[in-house]
């Protein structure tokens, strides 16, 4: 079928995705796509050095104002700030708003790491105007979040937040990174996805270690997540960078 027998948007991209290219022709868009993946890792890392660590928030960029894990998202970001954390999110709607939200009016950094995609995403107004960061490729804007967090706040989401909260466990786990705080809030909404991970990965499957579930803390209020990034830094004798 050619391309504008097609009725809809997204078959025409997969279309226009699988047609036959040249040799030629990949090469020198691979060459091309390298350049720009280049210009964003640097561009990111120039930003984010001048910045400095930060703490993570992740969440569902669907999450409305009058959600409680919105409002407790703000409340936790605002405490952050206030604790001396600068707050990071994916720049978005949704709980990154409420990060950068809570952040702001608490008086601390906040950044935005943003992507472009085709629906859901546009920066919030509550990132710090110097501080919004665009990216196109995903595993550039997650290198971001990793390098210059120093703890991972993960509120309720969907395949992107499991996503970024995979990584960074599986990072820790691996040792690529150090053994940051991973703050899953939500009681309600993580226990059968951690009952699941204990009983099928660790217990059933043997794919997970027992002490893995230890990579990770799961909290219900604003004030255990300021405990648990407190209890860490203070254990390591560090202090907040803002």
């Amino acid at each position: 079928m050619r391309l504008e027998d097609f009725d809809n948007d997204e078959d025409k991209v997969i279309q226009d995705r699988l047609k036959q290219r040249t040799w030629n022709e990949i090469k020198t868009n691979d060459s091309w796509a390298i350049f720009k993946i280049m210009s964003e890792f640097v561009n990111g890392y120039e930003a984010m050095g001048r910045i400095g660590p930060c703490v993570s928030i992740f969440g569902s960029a669907r999450t409305k104002p009058e959600d409680k894990y919105y409002q407790l998202a703000e409340k936790i970001a605002y405490k952050i700030s206030k604790a001396g954390y600068g707050v990071i999110t994916g720049g978005g709607p949704g709980i990154m708003e409420a990060g950068n939200k809570g952040a702001h009016l608490g008086g601390g950094t906040s950044v935005g790491l943003n992507i472009e995609l085709p629906f859901e995403q546009h920066f919030n107004p509550y990132i710090d105007h110097d501080k919004n960061l665009n990216f196109d490729y995903f595993f550039v804007r997650k290198v971001m979040f990793v390098k210059y967090s120093q703890g991972f706040v993960v509120m309720p989401g969907g395949f992107g937040t499991l996503d970024e909260m995979f990584e960074a466990i599986t990072l820790i786990q691996t040792k690529k990174i150090g053994k940051f705080p991973i703050i899953l809030v939500g009681v309600e909404f993580w226990s059968g996805l951690i009952e699941w991970v204990k009983t099928v990965l660790v217990e059933k499957m043997h794919t997970v270690s027992p002490e893995d579930l230890n990579l990770f803390k799961i909290v219900d209020t604003e004030d255990e997540v300021v405990e648990a990034l407190d209890k860490f830094y203070k254990k390591y004798d560090l202090s907040p960078n803002f």
